[in-house]
C-alpha cells in the first residue's frame, strides 16, 4: 500500500482539476492526511463545520478518486481535528460498495446531460449529444461543437462519456485536451519505438474518442498528420468521434486541408451566449446541486450582470456560497454584490458601443455606415476589427451580440477580428498607435 502523503498528492492532483478553483481552496485544500491503514484512507478537516461539508459534497468524488489511484487504500475517512482517533475501525469487504476495474478515461461525473441547461442558444448541440449517447458512430459521427469559452462546450462533450458509461459500461473511450494530445505525441516520437505504438494504441483502440478544444492544432503539422490518420482509422472502424473548438472548421487557421476537410464532415452544431432565462436555469441548476436554496431574485442579481461566460456566473455562484457559509447567513443581495464587487470593477459601464465606434470613425475619417456594414476593402476592413476589439475590451457584452452591431456577422467572425488586431498590436506599429489613441479618445469622452 502506498503512503498516505504519496496517495494524497495524487489525489489533489486529480481533485485541483475537477473540483472549482475556490472551493477546492476552500474545502480541500486544508485536508490533511493522518494514516493510510487495512484499505482506509484517513483525513483530517480543520473543524467540524468544514468535515461535514467535505462528507456532503466530496465523499463520492473522494472514493471514485481513490478507485483510479494504483496501490491506494479503498475508503475514505473524514475526521475532525479534535476527535482525530488513535485507530480507525475497518469497514467490513462486504458493506463497501462493488469497486469497478480503473477506467482509462477520466471524466467529471459533474458534467451530465441531468445538470445541462437547455436553452435556444444551446438546443440543438444538447439534442445532437444525447442522439450521440443513444446510438454512438451511427447519425452524428463525428459530432464538431463550437462556441466561445465557458458555454459547455467540455460539458456536453464529457456528458456523452458519462452516459455511456452506465449504458456501455464495456464501452472503450479517451477524453483528451488537445493540448495533453500535443504534449503526448510529441513525447512518442522523442521516445522508443514502443512510446508512438503504445501513443496509437491509445487513442485509435477506442470505440468513443473525445477531443477537446481542437483549435490548437493550428500550425502543429505533424500533429495534424497524426489526428488525420486517427480520423481515418476509426471513421472506417465506425467508432464515435467528438470536437470541440472556439471556432468553426472553417475559421481554425493553418490548419492542413485534408484535416479541414474531415472537420467540415462532421455534425457541426454551435452553443451561443445564453439569454437571461437560461442563464438563471443555470444557476438554479448549480445552487440545487450545491444542496442551496437561493431567492430568484439573487440568482437573476447575477445573471443579469454576468452574461456572455457560464464558467465565470458560476465561479461568482460558488463564491456567493462561500461568503454565506463564512457568514453564517442566507444568501441574500448584499452577499450578491460582494460576490461581485471584483468581477463588476473590470466592466466599464459608462462606455458605450455607439462612442466606441464614433471614436474609431473619427480616426480614421470613415462614416459608422461603412463599419458597421458589408464593406471588404481595407481602408473600412481595419477600423472595423479595431474597433470590435475595443468593444470586446471595454464592454462585458457577448460576441454575437457584437456581431449584430456589425450587420449581423457570426460570432467567429468577431471573434477572427478581436484576435486579429490583438496580433497586430505586437507586430505593427502603425496598428498599436491607433489602438492606443482611439482608447485615450473613448476615456476622455
Amino acid at each position: 500500500m502506498k503512503d498516505k502523503d504519496a496517495v494524497w498528492q495524487e489525489m489533489l492532483s486529480i481533485l485541483e482539476v475537477e473540483v472549482h478553483s475556490l472551493a477546492f481552496d476552500v474545502w480541500i485544500r486544508p485536508l490533511k492526511p493522518v494514516r493510510a491503514e487495512d484499505d482506509t484512507l484517513v483525513l483530517c478537516a480543520p473543524s467540524e463545520g468544514a468535515r461535514s461539508e467535505v462528507i456532503a459534497k466530496y465523499m463520492p468524488l473522494f472514493k471514485r478518486v481513490l478507485r483510479e489511484i494504483d496501490g491506494a487504500p479503498s475508503t475514505p475517512v473524514i475526521v475532525s481535528a479534535d476527535e482525530i482517533p488513535q485507530t480507525v475501525e475497518p469497514v467490513r469487504r462486504e458493506e463497501r460498495e462493488e469497486i469497478p476495474p480503473v477506467e482509462i478515461c477520466r471524466l467529471n461525473p459533474r458534467y451530465n446531460f441531468a445538470e445541462f441547461a437547455v436553452g435556444e442558444c444551446n438546443r440543438l448541440a444538447y439534442a445532437s449529444a444525447l442522439a450521440v449517447s443513444e446510438n454512438p458512430g451511427e447519425k452524428f459521427n463525428p459530432l464538431f461543437i463550437y462556441g466561445d469559452v465557458g458555454l459547455g462546450k467540455t460539458h456536453l462533450m464529457q456528458a456523452i462519456g458519462n452516459d455511456l458509461r452506465v449504458s456501455r459500461p464495456n464501452f472503450k473511450m479517451q477524453y483528451v485536451s488537445m493540448i495533453t494530445f500535443l504534449n503526448e505525441f510529441i513525447s512518442s516520437i522523442h521516445g522508443h519505438a514502443g512510446n508512438s505504438k503504445s501513443f496509437r494504441d491509445k487513442y485509435r483502440n477506442v470505440d468513443l474518442l473525445m477531443i477537446d478544444d481542437v483549435q490548437y492544432l493550428s500550425k502543429k503539422q505533424s500533429t495534424q498528420d497524426e489526428i488525420f490518420h486517427m480520423f481515418e482509422e476509426l471513421k472506417a472502424a465506425g467508432k464515435q468521434m467528438v470536437f470541440t473548438s472556439d471556432r468553426r472548421p472553417q475559421d481554425i487557421p493553418d490548419l492542413d486541408e485534408r484535416v479541414r476537410s474531415r472537420f467540415a464532415s462532421s455534425m457541426i452544431v454551435d452553443i451561443q451566449p445564453p439569454d437571461l432565462e437560461t442563464r438563471i436555469a443555470i444557476l438554479q441548476k448549480k445552487s440545487q446541486q450545491e444542496k442551496k436554496n437561493i431567492g430568484l431574485d439573487e440568482l437573476t442579481f447575477i445573471a443579469e450582470r454576468v452574461t456572455s461566460n457560464v464558467r465565470e456566473m458560476e465561479g461568482v455562484l460558488t463564491k456567493v456560497l462561500f461568503l454565506s457559509t463564512l457568514y453564517d447567513r442566507k444568501v441574500d443581495l448584499s452577499i450578491c454584490q460582494e460576490a461581485l464587487k471584483d468581477y463588476l470593477v473590470q466592466e466599464c459601464d459608462d462606455i458605450s458601443v455607439d462612442e466606441i465606434i464614433d471614436c474609431t470613425c473619427k480616426y480614421f475619417g470613415v462614416s459608422k455606415a461603412e463599419v458597421v456594414g458589408k464593406r471588404k476593402n481595407k481602408d473600412v476592413v481595419i477600423p472595423r476589427q479595431i474597433a470590435i476589439y475595443l468593444i470586446n475590451e471595454f464592454t462585458n457584452i457577448p460576441l454575437s451580440s457584437i456581431g449584430s452591431y456589425f450587420g449581423g456577422r457570426e460570432h467567429t467572425t468577431v471573434m477572427y477580428a478581436r484576435d486579429k488586431i490583438t496580433s497586430l498590436i505586437s507586430s505593427d506599429p502603425k496598428i498599436k498607435t491607433a489602438v492606443g489613441d482611439i482608447k485615450a479618445m473613448v476615456l476622455r469622452k
